[in-house]
């Protein structure tokens, strides 16, 4: 295969949408790895979400007594324990390459091109299941889950985003150099901004909140 027809099917109409995600999918890991950051996709201050169903820790926490078949479909592709930007981008890769290999093979018409896009997404995305659950211990340990082993009550940070009343929002705090983002809410309903300096009063472990005042050290 020359580095023409590479391009050609790489950027037809069928794989073009699915060329550039992965672009920006090794933008964003290039970075993170480079900076040694997570990007904040900007989940600010009105989020109003069940804490049950998803948490910005990067994983999807779906309770057992969750009814919803939705849920049990995250959970069964181990969402709950896989970080979602890891699942993606190894899905978004998998369906690429099948896409790639058999437009580079059969050739098909657009339309079918596309629509046997769907199917691919399903089949890549069970793969990745596969693929990744040699690491689900890995990631058990650094997920949310553990971290209910620290006592982050008294502990200070920074609000990531603006809370206020019922809203949820998020808040950093430091362990030793490590970086932690937690779920919280105002502990009284009083407005608090963005950046601004607060400490944890109080928590609520089944739902992984945790409820802030604004910090008296300045």
């Amino acid at each position: 295969m020359t580095f023409q027809e590479f391009l050609h099917i790489a950027f037809s109409p069928v794989n073009t949408v699915l060329s550039v995600l992965l672009g920006l999918s090794v933008v964003y890991w290039l970075f993170t790895i480079i900076t040694g950051l997570d990007i904040d996709v900007g989940l600010h201050s009105d989020i109003d979400v069940g804490a049950d169903t998803h948490l910005p820790d990067g994983h999807f926490h779906t309770p057992d007594h969750d009814p919803s078949a939705w849920m049990h479909f995250l959970k069964f592709l181990n969402l709950d324990i896989v970080p979602i930007t890891y699942f993606l981008t190894l899905s978004l890769l998998v369906t690429w390459l099948g896409s790639f290999y058999l437009n580079y093979f059969i050739p098909l018409p657009t339309w079918a091109g596309i629509l046997i896009l769907f199917p691919l997404f399903i089949a890549g995305m069970l793969l990745t299941k596969v693929l990744l659950k040699p690491l689900n211990p890995f990631f058990k340990e650094i997920n949310h889950k553990g971290e209910v082993s620290y006592a982050f009550l008294g502990r200070e940070g920074r609000l990531k985003s603006s809370i206020q009343d019922d809203k949820i929002g998020m808040m950093e705090v430091f362990i030793g150099s490590d970086p932690m983002t937690l779920m919280v809410r105002s502990h009284d309903g009083t407005k608090l901004e963005h950046g601004t300096r607060v400490m944890i009063v109080d928590e609520d472990l089944d739902k992984r909140i945790y409820y802030v005042q604004k910090s008296m050290r300045y």
